[in-house]
């Protein structure tokens, strides 16, 4: 009998539960951010790639994103990235810093903004290009009816503070208060490490896991 591919396993230096990054600087951002018109949030999040029901009414500005689901390596630039790059990157570097990569990938970027009453259903990053990034999050607009779960606990992140997500395990979020929750959501990888050896097999097996 000849052996199928290896389901793809997760990258070992992914958390778990969550990692702490600590803070960083996002004044100009969320400045920035706060000037959006209500009809540039419509017209992107209508254009977005990332359509699941499991977001429900949360509405996304999609910078980077990947190619397809089943390879972490193939990332694209969207419209919208050259006009934000220059806000954007010095947010992400303070954010990744600790990781101490010298060859960062960052293959998916975006603006997530959940309304008062919102929610993201429970789910898991299921396709086989979230098994390798980080998923890390930044809060830069948030109130206290904000409350997340992942790696089997609830969380409150605080504006401005980094945080690295089990986005492979169940989670979900609700906003029970009165205001937008919008966070800069992003995955980072180091493109020096090695690629996992079940792949190539994978990817040449056409596999949909």
């Amino acid at each position: 009998m000849i052996a199928g591919p290896a389901t793809p396993a997760a990258n070992p230096r992914k958390t778990t539960t969550i990692r702490k990054l600590g803070p960083v600087d996002a004044t100009v951002l969320s400045g920035a951010v706060a000037a959006i018109p209500e009809s540039v949030w419509h017209a992107e999040n209508a254009a977005k790639p990332n359509k699941f029901d499991a977001l429900d009414d949360t509405r996304h500005i999609v910078f980077r994103f990947i190619d397809g689901p089943r390879d972490w390596r193939r990332a694209h630039d969207r419209p919208a990235w050259p006009g934000w790059r220059s806000t954007l990157e010095p947010v992400l570097a303070q954010a990744v810093a600790p990781y101490g990569y010298a060859r960062g990938v960052y293959p998916r970027v975006m603006l997530a903004k959940m309304p008062p009453g919102g929610v993201i259903h429970q789910h898991v990053d299921a396709n086989p290009a979230a098994k390798w990034p980080h998923k890390i999050h930044i809060p830069l607009f948030t109130n206290p009816g904000v409350t997340c779960f992942f790696g089997g606990e609830q969380h409150h992140f605080p504006v401005g503070e980094a945080v690295e997500v089990n986005n492979l395990g169940p989670h979900w979020v609700r906003n029970t208060g009165p205001h937008d929750r919008i966070h800069l959501v992003f995955e980072y990888y180091d493109a020096d490490q090695p690629d996992p050896p079940w792949l190539e097999p994978f990817l040449r097996s056409g596999g949909v896991r």
